[in-house]
């Protein structure tokens, strides 16, 4: 007896998805040395083979995203954790933030500086107090209760980003801007064999950022979102804008409510974020095994695997679609 259409394609969906990246801005070939593409690819393929693992093994998509996250979290070439941009005092302060699809429980941390890996702090937060987000001290003070590998805050501070700050000052007409324009902020999203998805994203912010500013990131519903009924999403770029578009809830309410692809609806939110004047992108996974990203800038750093056997690593606009 032949399989119905709606047979047939749930046999062809993926068990589990995992998509990540690694920030969007002015990434052209012509603007990345080969050192720094190797490295970046490095990277990424690191953090897709983390997740992937998990999955493969049956495991939580939640577990899969952090996991991920922790990986570039560590890896200088990415404006996360070790390699975090500085801010315009020459600290390193962090951002983060997890969701679980099934639930929508979600936890974030702001401004964090001395825990190692703040997508760790952030689940903390989900999972061992009664609050969504937790900013400065208290956030560290919170992780450090939780017994989260600790470091001193110059741990996460490299040369070249020291450079690109001390560029900024030099130069007033950077104005608020990062040096390079590429947000490097890192994300994960990620579909589970038990149909349930997860997101997790996690920065440094913008450098020479002042005044405890905040970006898109930690914030639910703007940077990050994950429910069960629509998709999980991450994204990178000009947070300001992002978080007045509600980029991520925005890309799940279209996809709930419309029944659009994700590709169409993270396509159709991030014109409307450019309308506004922010640039960037996301990265969409959901309970169909369906994987999107949708950017406006010439790059994003990005990859994606499933249980199918794809795995693709692409950085440039002219690279996959």
């Amino acid at each position: 007896m032949p399989l119905s259409a709606h047979a047939q394609e749930a046999a062809q969906r993926p068990k589990w998805t995992l998509v990540i990246h690694g920030g969007a801005g002015i990434i052209e070939k012509s603007r990345v040395t080969p050192e720094q593409e190797a490295g970046v690819r490095a990277g990424l393929e690191a953090a897709l083979e983390a997740g992937s693992k998990v999955l493969a093994a049956g495991g939580d998509s939640l577990d899969a995203v952090q996991a991920a996250i922790q990986v570039l979290e560590d890896d200088p070439h990415f404006n996360a954790g070790r390699g975090a941009v500085f801010t315009w005092e020459g600290k390193n302060e962090l951002d983060s933030a997890i969701m679980d699809g099934r639930t929508r429980a979600a936890g974030a941390v702001a401004g964090i500086t001395t825990t190692r890996h703040p997508v760790a702090a952030a689940r903390a937060v989900m999972e061992k107090s009664p609050h969504v987000m937790l900013a400065g001290a208290g956030a560290d003070q919170f992780a450090r209760e939780q017994g989260l590998e600790q470091v001193d805050n110059s741990w996460f501070g490299t040369p070249e980003r020291r450079r690109q700050l001390d560029k900024m000052k030099a130069n007033s007409k950077l104005g608020w801007f990062d040096v390079d324009l590429k947000y490097g902020t890192v994300g994960a999203v990620a579909l589970d064999e038990k149909g349930h998805v997860a997101a997790a994203t996690s920065t440094g912010g913008l450098t020479g950022k002042r005044w405890g500013r905040i970006g898109d990131s930690p914030i639910i519903g703007a940077g990050t979102y994950a429910d069960d009924r629509a998709c999980a999403v991450s994204a990178t770029g000009s947070g300001e804008y992002f978080i007045r578009e509600g980029v991520a809830h925005e890309i799940c309410a279209r996809v709930r409510f419309k029944g659009e692809t994700l590709k169409a609806a993270a396509d159709t939110v991030m014109a409307e974020t450019q309308a506004l004047g922010g640039t960037g992108g996301v990265i969409v996974t959901g309970p169909t095994g369906e994987m999107a990203w949708s950017f406006n800038t010439p790059g994003m750093y990005r990859a994606r695997a499933s249980s199918s056997g794809e795995r693709l690593v692409a950085f440039y606009g002219e690279d996959h679609p």
